[in-house]
Formats: structure tokens, C-alpha cells, sequence
């Protein structure tokens, strides 16, 4: 059956740079001038740089093209009227069906168009953020009704394909130092796509227990200039690595339970645009961790020196919190070797009291420094007397000890 409206449907995005494929020969060779001339001819032929692959001119999309997942599918929707006749009540209705769901995209026409004239149109545009990958399919359904009165209907299905434009790698890492609450995230970008393209951010939208810091600048946390330059593109499979130190809040610490099972670290939001601007943006799901595991009880250093000097006593202030779901009654035992470059300083075989679940005792203790160099703290032995548990508490942190004598 022969409607009397058509409808056309065309994909709008940037054009492209025409490309020309020069083909040419020396003059004394067989051809002669004619490879040259033809060259010369092409529509597509820079006449300044005749023989280089792009030339002046821009092509608009012959099809659908590659759609990446983040970037929004606009499309430009025309129906018009091929026929001699008045055509009345014309609706046009615009749905995306993807694998999982079926979505309206008609905008400016959602409701029927009283009558479209002869060699007229109804023309709208759609947009739609992609965030689904696979196959999704443009159904563009016409319904309008003749001078005779018959009601006719008919439907247009434009099938493409979303791509995944990146892959993201995550790994974490736990503090070393004695803040070992302290969370770093390396994510690693890889473009999968087969042209470069522009990063214009990555930044990391953290969870509610955690503040992020990117480390992404060449002049530390205080510097905005990037460590991948100012222009900063990946081409296709290359990959980037980016930093970010997360750090829980202070309310958090309230209950170290809360702490110790913290698992979700917020969400890596990425927006790039090619290589004619068309912008893109992935928001990636919660990032996962597994939670460390701290056993019965946690020794961690709240204050030290960066540097102490030789043969003079510096002190430490250790926090000790019991991570257990019972009450602790611990004694403290400080543990001198001759192989350490640090000797404990006070009384060792201390009693500390009991300690409920979950609770936190903050210890100053003193330290005596006999060799120069890098030295590590350790020979912290805690004994809980309920179960007659020992716990050894070893390179609890390092400090630098230096000889003044010594330049």
C-alpha cells in the first residue's frame, strides 16, 4: 500500500573532513600528466596541498555511524506529504527500544498536527544520552488521516549499535604510613575507540564516608597544572593513569566499626569529546574495596617526627583500639634488640586497664635513637589477660634519625 506521507530520518552529528586519496607519478613515467591532472580535479583536492589525505571540505554522516556509550544520539525526524492531498490529524511518535526498555523520545510533536498541506512537512529534532550498550533500534511510527476520512498508520525501524568508548581499571591501595585510614585509588583509562580522544576531566565523586583529593598534578596537591599536559588526548588503546587519595571524614571515627567495614568509594565520573567535539560522559557504578581486615586490636602512630637527632629521646603517640566484639584488659610490654637502631624509653610491663569494644586508648611513649639513618619502630607486644593473648606489633612506622657532627 502507497501512503501519502514519507518519513526520513537522518542522524545529526559533526561532519567529517572530506578525504582524498591522491594517486601520482613521475612525468617521464607511462601515465605522465594524467594521474596528476585527476588529482588536480578532485572535488576533495586541496589546492594548496594537493597531495595530503584531507582536504578542505566537510561530509555530513552518509549512515548511523559509531555511537559510544555516554554520548547523546540526536536524530532529525521529517515527515512529509508526497501527495496531492490535505492529510489531517498526523501524530508522529519517536521510541528507543534497547534490550532492557522502551523509551518515548517525541518531543515537540507529542500531540497530533491538525493537517499538513501538500509538498509540507512536520519536521522535529530528538536527543537522547545513551547509557546502555547493544543494540538499540529507532521505531518511528505515523498515524494521520485522509480527505476520505480512512485512518492509516505506518512504522519506520532504524537499527545501530552502542559501542564502549573506554575501559576502566580500578585498583586500591591502603595506607602504609601510620594515617592508614587513608584510601588510594588508581584508575587506569583506556580509549577503545578507533580515533584519539579529548579528556576534558576525570574526577571521582566519593561516598559519604570519604573526601577525595586528586593527585593528578605535576606540582602536588596545591598545583592545577595537569601531569599529562594541557592538551591532554589519548589515542586509540593508549591508556592513562590518575591518582586519588581518599580519606575518611572526621565524624566517621566516632565509631571505628564504621571505618573497618567501609567497603563503597564513590563513583569516577569521565567527560571527553572527540576529535570534533562531539562531548561524551561515563559515570562508572560504585567502586568496590574489600575492607582491611585490622584482627582483635589496631596500633596506629598519631603523631611522630619526620627527623629526630641521634642520642636524643623523641616521643610517639600510639592509639590502640580494640576491633573485637569483647572487652580487653591489656598489659603493654616494649621489646628492646640490639639489631634496631631504637631503644624504648620508659616502663615496659605496664598495665593499660580494660578496654571496651570499640574503644580507643591514645599512649605517649619515648624513644631513644642510637643509629643514623632510616629506622623503623617496632618490639610493641600487647597481652590480653582475659585469654592470655599476645599480640606483636612490629614496623609500626620509620622515622629518619641524622647526625648533626656529620654534614
Amino acid at each position: 500500500m502507497m501512503h501519502l506521507l514519507s518519513c526520513a530520518v537522518m542522524r545529526l552529528t559533526k561532519p567529517t573532513m572530506m578525504v582524498s586519496h591522491p594517486v601520482t607519478c613521475d612525468q617521464r613515467d607511462l601515465p605522465g600528466n594524467t594521474l596528476n591532472d585527476i588529482t588536480a580535479k578532485d572535488l576533495a583536492t586541496d589546492k594548496e596541498t594537493p597531495y595530503f589525505g584531507l582536504g578542505e571540505l566537510l561530509t555530513l554522516p552518509q549512515n548511523f555511524g559509531n555511537i559510544f556509550l555516554g554520548e547523546t544520539f540526536s536524530s532529525y525526524i521529517s515527515v512529509h506529504n508526497d501527495s496531492n492531498q490535505v492529510c489531517k490529524e498526523i501524530l508522529v511518535k519517536a521510541d528507543l527500544q534497547t534490550s532492557s526498555q522502551r523509551l518515548s523520545l517525541s518531543s515537540a510533536h507529542s500531540e497530533a498536527v491538525s493537517e499538513l498541506q501538500p509538498e509540507c512537512s512536520i519536521d522535529d529534532i530528538i536527543h537522547h544520552e545513551v547509557k546502555e550498550l547493544g543494540t538499540h533500534i529507532l521505531v518511528c511510527a505515523v498515524s494521520y488521516t485522509t480527505q476520505s476520512g480512512e485512518k492509516l498508520y505506518f512504522r519506520k525501524f532504524f537499527k545501530f549499535q552502542v559501542l564502549k568508548p573506554l575501559d576502566v581499571k580500578t585498583k586500591f591501595y591502603n595506607s602504609e604510613d601510620y594515617v592508614s585510614d587513608e584510601v588510594f585509588l588508581e584508575a587506569q583509562i583506556q580509549n577503545i575507540t578507533p580515533g584519539p580522544i579529548y579528556v576534558e576531566s576525570i574526577t571521582l565523586d566519593p561516598s559519604v564516608y570519604y573526601t577525595a583529593v586528586e593527585l593528578n598534578s605535576c606540582g602536588g596537591k596545591n598545583s592545577n597544572e595537569p601531569v599529562f599536559g594541557s592538551v591532554n588526548y589519548i589515542n586509540p588503546l593508549d591508556s592513562r593513569q590518575y591518582l586519588y587519595c581518599l580519606t575518611p571524614k572526621t565524624e566517621m571515627y566516632s565509631e571505628n566499626k564504621v571505618i573497618k567495614g567501609v567497603t563503597t568509594i564513590g563513583k569516577l565520573d569521565i567527560v571527553w569529546r572527540t576529535n570534533l567535539g562531539e562531548v561524551g560522559r561515563l559515570q562508572t557504578s560504585q567502586l568496590q574495596r574489600v575492607a582491611p581486615g585490622y584482627g582483635d586490636i589496631r596500633l596506629s602512630v598519631q603523631a611522630i617526627p619526620d627527623a629526630v637527632e641521634i642520642e636524643k629521646p623523641f616521643s610517639v603517640t600510639c592509639r590502640i583500639t580494640n576491633c573485637c566484639e569483647r572487652e580487653m584488659d591489656l598489659l603493654l610490654v616494649l621489646q628492646n634488640t640490639s639489631k634496631v637502631g631504637l631503644l624504648w624509653c620508659g616502663i615496659s610491663g605496664k598495665q593499660l586497664g580494660k578496654l571496651p569494644p570499640g574503644s580507643s586508648l591514645d599512649l605517649p611513649l619515648t624513644i631513644i635513637p642510637i643509629s643514623p639513618g632510616l629506622q623503623t619502630i617496632s618490639g610493641v607486644r600487647l597481652t590480653d589477660s582475659f585469654l592470655k593473648r599476645t599480640y606483636e606489633l612490629d614496623e609500626i612506622a620509620q622515622i629518619f634519625v641524622y647526625n648533626p657532627e656529620i654534614e
